[in-house]
C-alpha cells in the first residue's frame, strides 16, 4: 500500500539520513499499554471513548493528560492525573517489543553507515526507559531527541529540524518514519519526506499527506530513497523474529485468542506469512497464513486465513490453533480500510513449502512454544 509511484520518489532529492518516531513506530508501547486508561477511568466511574483516545495518538503526555481530565470530567488536575497514571505506564513499558521490521532496519542502516535519529514527543527520561531493554538501540542512534529538547513538540517541525541539524544533514535530504498523524504533519512542515506506518490500520485514509503509507516496516524498500537495498531475503522469503499466536476458527478465518492483554500481534502485522502450526495436541504442520483487516474504521477486525501445506485430513477444523510465524513472503494486494479479498496463492504455498525445509526456518519447528501442554 503506497501513496506515490516509486520512480517519482527515487527521482527526487536522495535521502541521506533517517529520522524515526518511537511509540507505535519502533516499539509496540501503545498495544502494551492499551488498557491502562480504560482501567484508570473505570475507577472513577467513567467509560472510555475509543474514538477520542484514538484521536490522541501522537500527542505529548501533557496534552493528552489535560484533554482526558477535561473530556471525562475527572475530579483531578492534569498534574494529579499524570502522577497517578504514569507509574502504570512505567510498569508496562518493559514489556513492549520492537515492531516487525524495526531491528532489521536499524541493523541495516548501521551496517551501511546511514545516520539515523530518534525524535519522540516523549520526554527524554521516558525515551531512555523505553529503549533501555532493546539491545543496541541507544548506541545505534546518531541523535536521540525528546519533547523537552525543543520549544514545541509534534505537529510542530521542531524535533525533526533539530535532529537534522545535529546530524549535519539538510532537512530536504531526511526521511521520516512515523505512525501518527501529528508526526506526519511535523515531518511535512519540516520539508521532509515521510513514510507513515499507521498504528491504527483502520485510519489509514487520514494519512494522504504522507509520501508513502505502509502496513508495516517489513514492506519498507530503502532503494526507493537512494539507500542501500536489503540483502537478507532467502529464496523469495524474509526471515523474521518469530511471532507466536493462539487462535480459534471463526467463519472460515482464524481469530486471535489472548490469555492477557495486549493481544499477541501488533496492528501493523499484515501480509502473507509462513511458519509452523499446531492444532490441539496434534502434530505440527507447515503453514501459510494471510493476515489483514476487513471492514471499515467502525467495525474493522483483523482476520487470518490459514492453509496447512502438508495437511492430510488428520485434524478437526474446530480445534484451537498455535501458530509460530517465522517468515514473510509478500504484502497483501488490497488496501487497509477496505473490504479485503485475502487470499493465499499457489505460489505462496510453493515458496513456503520449500522455505520451511531450510535450516533457517526448519529449526523453529522444535520451539518450546509449540510443545505439548500438560
Amino acid at each position: 500500500m503506497n501513496c506515490c509511484d516509486s520512480h517519482t520518489c527515487n527521482a527526487e532529492t536522495q535521502i541521506l539520513a533517517v529520522i524515526m518516531d518511537l511509540d507505535g513506530t519502533l516499539l509496540d508501547t501503545e498495544k502494551t499499554t492499551k488498557y491502562i486508561v480504560k482501567d484508570f477511568l473505570a475507577k472513577y466511574g467513567k467509560i472510555l471513548d475509543s474514538d477520542k483516545e484514538d484521536n490522541r495518538l501522537g500527542q505529548t503526555h501533557k496534552e493528552s493528560a489535560a484533554a482526558i481530565v477535561k473530556d471525562y470530567d475527572l475530579p483531578l488536575t492534569p498534574d494529579q492525573f499524570s502522577k497517578e497514571i504514569m507509574p502504570l505506564y512505567v510498569e508496562r513499558w518493559p514489556l513492549a517489543k520492537a515492531l516487525p521490521g524495526v531491528n532489521r532496519l536499524i541493523k541495516h542502516l548501521c551496517k551501511h553507515g546511514v545516520p539515523f535519529a530518534l525524535a519522540s514527543n516523549c520526554i527524554r527520561k521516558h525515551i531512555d526507559e523505553k529503549i533501555s531493554r532493546q539491545e543496541g538501540w541507544k548506541e545505534s542512534f546518531s541523535v536521540i531527541l525528546g519533547r523537552n529538547d525543543v520549544n514545541s513538540g509534534k505537529p510542530a517541525p521542531d524535533l525533526f529540524l533539530e535532529a537534522a541539524k545535529r546530524m549535519g544533514v539538510d532537512p530536504l535530504s531526511c526521511l521520516v518514519i512515523e505512525d501518527s498523524l501529528p508526526g506526519v504533519m511535523a515531518a511535512k512542515a519540516a520539508g521532509m519526506k515521510v513514510v507513515a506506518v499507521p498504528s491504527l490500520q483502520t485510519h489509514t485514509d487520514r494519512y494522504s499527506m504522507a509520501t508513502y503509507v505502509l502496513h508495516s516496516l517489513l514492506e519498507f524498500r530503502p532503494e526507493l530513497w537512494g539507500l542501500p537495498p536489503f540483502d537478507d531475503w532467502v529464496e523469495n522469503t524474509l526471515p523474521i523474529e518469530p511471532m507466536y499466536v493462539k487462535a480459534v476458527p471463526c467463519d472460515g478465518f482464524l481469530s486471535e485468542v489472548s490469555d492477557d492483554y495486549p493481544t499477541p500481534l501488533p496492528d501493523q502485522i499484515s501480509g502473507v506469512f509462513f511458519g509452523w502450526a499446531k492444532l490441539g495436541t496434534s502434530k505440527i504442520f507447515k503453514a501459510v497464513v494471510a493476515i489483514g483487516w476487513q471492514g471499515n474504521s467502525v467495525i474493522a477486525k483483523r482476520v487470518m486465513l490459514p492453509y496447512l501445506i502438508d495437511e492430510t485430513g488428520e485434524y478437526a477444523t474446530d480445534n484451537p490453533w498455535q501458530l509460530l510465524l517465522v517468515g514473510y513472503i509478500r504484502e497483501l494486494s488490497g488496501e487497509v480500510n477496505t473490504s479485503l479479498d485475502i487470499e493465499i496463492l499457489e505460489e505462496d504455498k510453493s515458496i513456503a513449502m520449500a522455505a520451511l525445509n531450510l535450516p533457517v526456518f526448519a529449526h523453529h519447528r522444535d520451539s518450546p512454544l509449540l510443545a505439548d501442554v500438560a
